[in-house]
């Protein structure tokens, strides 16, 4: 196995061998019809396949096959598949949209693992389809491996999807040729209610054409449509190609169910017949839970989307979900709020394992800004700060109890990133300009969206003092992909200093802003 310094997998095969796999799938049909009715031939993974949650010694395999078929995962450490290992994964069938994930565990820590999913028929185990092969590394075991991966969000908004006039998502492109360790998706994995139609006509006249699906024609309510919005991102191959070569960690965000959604709440859009958001949410979930490998949900949709990915003693990455637990939102001047948008369970939870983590560095995955007034109408808001910069009121209350544990219990290394309002910036947030003094200095950065409409800045809440070095956004309110560039973050972190690095990066791979913060120092 070809090495490079470090002890890393050799770029150049890694690479070539990620495109060779990628070349053996054939784009689905554009009608993505579930493979209700008999077929000839054998079982066929057309939709690529998906790493999730990689840790030292485990990570999750994904596929999706046309008909009814037993999931078999091969593991080596050579493309050649040699000395194999074999693992019998599910029997996949209707009851999960034909999905299903394979739990690897005893892998080699820091080492490129090569597997390949083969589809069996059911009635007879020898005839199978075509293997398709993916690729991942594992997380280190040791101190002084470099690690780097990325983060964004926000796919196919605001009715901006695939548009084969541009090579589809081809940010996927940009994001898999820099060869992260792994992809942290922020949530907005789709956007449930934002149909895609054939074409769009921009400001200035030119065309904007869309590959386009019958469940993706209208908004979701159905499993069904909440089924085919997950698929219809899979139609590109930037994207499936990305899969076969860096493993995800996932969380979600509103709109998987509809804009700004929150527990209890009923919509007021007449596009839904289903006006129950808790109903949607539960049909949206399970197919979230089937479309994405993720260790705490089950495909039934049971389980949790917030958990600890932990990536060897330099990183450990905490995913929120700011959305299932949430109480209403509101003006947001509650002078008691217990629930938040965290809720209290996940707020034990979040202070446990952050007091347990020994890590050098604490990234906290949050599908929502924390100092970004984000509102909702006239006179709701969406996320934690509500514009007031006093003293903590509404959910900011909750943000106050977990900072203060953080400075009361001496956890250094906590860095936050999000996605949500479509531009890329860096916060600053220190107690020195802040209402509520109680905490230590920490950041918090900005990235996305993936493919989906560019949006103007919001303000900042004075509450946690965040200062704003840098921000890039548009000046006007959805702006295309055509017309501003779509952006992802990168984080690396040097193995012999343990310094971290943040760099906010656009489309094209052009960096906007680079951090270094250093470990164990507190007010960068």
């Amino acid at each position: 196995m070809a090495q490079e310094s470090g002890g890393g997998f050799g770029r150049r095969a890694l690479l070539r061998g990620a495109a060779v796999g990628s070349a053996a799938l054939a784009l689905p049909a554009l009608s993505s019809a579930a493979p209700a009715q008999a077929r000839s031939g054998r079982p066929a993974a057309g939709w690529g396949v998906q790493a999730g949650d990689v840790t030292t010694t485990s990570g999750l395999i994904w596929v999706r096959s046309d008909r009814p078929a037993r999931m078999v995962v091969q593991t080596a450490a050579t493309e050649s598949f040699r000395h194999a290992r074999s693992w019998t994964g599910p029997l996949l069938g209707a009851g999960t949209d034909f999905t299903g994930v394979t739990s690897l565990h005893g892998l080699p820590p820091g080492e490129q693992i090569h597997y390949r999913v083969l589809l069996a028929d059911p009635d007879d185990p020898r005839r199978t389809g075509e293997p398709v092969a993916g690729t991942f590394r594992t997380a280190p075991e040791g101190r002084h491996a470099d690690v780097r991966f990325h983060w964004s969000g926000d796919l196919a908004g605001q009715g901006w999807g695939i548009n084969p006039d541009r090579g589809g998502y081809r940010i996927y492109e940009d994001m898999r040729r820099r060869n992260p360790d792994f992809f942290l998706c922020s949530g907005d994995n789709i956007y449930a209610d934002n149909p895609i139609t054939e074409k769009v006509t921009l400001p200035d006249g030119r065309i904007w054409r869309n590959v386009t699906t019958e469940e993706k024609a209208k908004v979701a309510e159905t499993l069904a449509e909440f089924r085919g919005a997950f698929r219809y991102n899979l139609l590109d191959d930037n994207l499936r190609r990305f899969n076969a070569q860096v493993p995800t960690i996932t969380q979600w965000d509103d709109h998987e169910v509809h804009n700004n959604w929150y527990p209890g709440q009923l919509l007021d859009d007449d596009r839904y017949t289903e006006k129950d958001a808790d109903v949607l949410s539960a049909r949206s979930l399970r197919a979230f839970s089937e479309y994405f490998p993720i260790r705490t949900l089950r495909p039934d949709g049971h389980g949790r989307v917030y958990r600890v990915v932990h990536h060897g003693p330099l990183l450990d990455v905490f995913v929120l979900d700011m959305r299932r637990y949430r109480d209403a939102n509101s003006p947001g001047r509650q002078t008691d709020d217990r629930q938040g948008i965290l809720g209290a369970a996940q707020l034990r939870w979040l202070k446990r394992e952050l007091s347990r983590s020994r890590a050098v560095w604490k990234v906290i995955a949050s599908d929502m800004p924390l100092g970004l007034v984000v509102p909702d109408g006239k006179t709701d808001f969406e996320a934690v700060a509500q514009g007031d910069p006093g003293a903590p009121l509404g959910r900011e209350l909750q943000l106050a109890e977990l900072l203060r544990h953080i400075k009361h219990d001496r956890i250094t290394g906590t860095v936050w990133l999000t996605t949500d309002v479509h531009y890329t910036s860096a916060q600053h947030y220190a107690p020195e300009r802040a209402a509520f003094k109680d905490f230590e200095p920490f950041w918090e950065f900005v990235s996305g969206p993936l493919n989906a409409g560019g949006f103007q800045a919001v303000k900042l809440d004075g509450t946690f003092g965040p200062a704003q070095p840098f921000l890039k956004a548009p000046d006007r309110a959805n702006t295309s992909p055509a017309e501003t560039p779509q952006n992802f973050g990168e984080i690396d972190i040097d193995g012999a200093s343990g310094e971290l690095t943040v760099r906010l990066r656009q489309e094209g791979g052009t960096v906007l802003f680079t951090k270094v913060l250093q470990p164990g120092r507190a007010g960068q």
